[in-house]
């Protein structure tokens, strides 16, 4: 009889010990939860949603480094987006948070995206940005698209989307990932650089020429080298561009340096001056990107941004090497949501279905093509 009391008073300690430990679990998750969810950043850029950990399951198979990934989300482009974070998210055991720049009207939308799919298990954050941060910076010209578009120069304020990351990938919607992104994340910067891109010049890209403005792979078909404040930077014209698509950003030099300002200066310079080419050979958003880190970028290794799979319908590369490349980029006009594009079965591989069926992808051979 002794024996057995002294069992069951054993046993009851055990339990006592083990609810105060879980109690005490619950506790510290609890002002985790409280800690991330309070969290604001300045310039109209404000977390509206977070989930701060994936189900135990998915995190013990996933490695403990946080990897900041930050993509812009439009509503009329949502599809790309959704793409593009899935495939990422299949192809890493790390520990990936998607901080995902938004506007106030697609919030709704990419929320009941991502919760009624298999992307529910995805840790990310929904930032909206204020499109007011622009005035004054950017001249609206309704020839070129992405002047009309806020979300294009949320790649400009970095350190406002991720404050408390040291270093952070920006990536554009219309890109898929085949590999381990970690590999990206730790792509070396040297010292005193604030970003990698990668060079136009690289041996994996073909050279685009474009009729009347130069070519596409160099500064000569971004700027416009007639303007004195321009010639005035001893900038080379024929200096190899960078693509700002896809990049990795040392965030705590990008501060040191006050990028966002610099860029923000260069904006307002091109509003005064019309500094950028006037048959500008891509994105508005890349000219300053090309004034601010002249000379003063690293590089990514070329096969993390294989690119110009959105410049013709026609297949540029050939299917062995679209296998073998890390990221693809559907840059140009061709979208692989749209009608026609290269390699769009390889990109629809990765697209989740709306549940809402609000987006879907067109097709050729109907209007209206919802993948299965």
């Amino acid at each position: 009889f002794f024996k057995f009391s002294v069992n069951i008073s054993i046993l009851i300690v055990a339990v006592v010990i083990f609810l105060l430990v879980l109690h005490r679990n619950f506790l510290g998750l609890s002002d985790f939860l409280k800690r991330e969810l309070s969290d604001s950043n300045p310039l109209g850029l404000q977390p509206i949603d977070f989930i701060p950990a994936a189900p135990q399951r998915l995190a013990d198979e996933r490695n403990d480094k946080e990897i900041s990934v930050v993509i812009a989300a439009s509503d009329e482009r949502l599809g790309g987006a959704i793409a593009a974070m899935n495939s990422i998210y299949r192809h890493t055991r790390s520990n990936v948070v998607f901080h995902i720049v938004t506007m106030n009207d697609t919030v709704d939308h990419l929320r009941l995206w991502l919760s009624n799919t298999a992307l529910k298990n995805l840790r990310y954050r929904i930032l909206d940005f204020d499109p007011h941060v622009l005035e004054g910076k950017v001249q609206v010209d309704p020839q070129k698209a992405d002047t009309l578009k806020p979300l294009t120069f949320a790649r400009f304020y970095l350190p406002n989307l991720v404050p408390q990351a040291e270093k952070a990938i920006y990536v554009d919607d219309d890109i898929i990932v085949q590999d381990d992104i970690l590999e990206l994340y730790n792509t070396p910067l040297k010292p005193g650089h604030a970003a990698a891109f990668s060079d136009d010049c690289d041996s994996t890209t073909n050279k685009v020429a474009v009729r009347g403005a130069g070519n596409q792979y160099n500064y000569i078909g971004f700027l416009d080298y007639k303007k004195e404040t321009i010639r005035k930077l001893a900038m080379k014209a024929n200096t190899c561009s960078f693509n700002p698509g896809v990049f990795v950003a040392n965030l705590t030099e990008w501060k040191l340096q006050n990028i966002t300002k610099q860029l923000e200066k260069w904006m307002a310079l091109n509003v005064a001056e019309e500094l950028y080419s006037r048959t500008l050979a891509g994105s508005i958003t890349t000219p300053p990107l090309l004034i601010v880190f002249y000379k003063q970028h690293s590089s990514i290794d070329p096969m993390w941004n294989v690119r110009h799979l959105g410049s013709s319908a026609g297949k540029r590369y050939s299917p062995q090497f679209v296998k073998a490349a890390k990221l693809l980029h559907w840059n140009g006009h061709f979208k692989p949501w749209g009608r026609t594009a290269s390699y769009a079965e390889v990109w629809e591989k990765w697209y989740v279905p709306d549940p809402t069926g609000k987006f879907s992808l067109i097709r050729r051979h109907s209007e209206a093509y919802e993948a299965k």
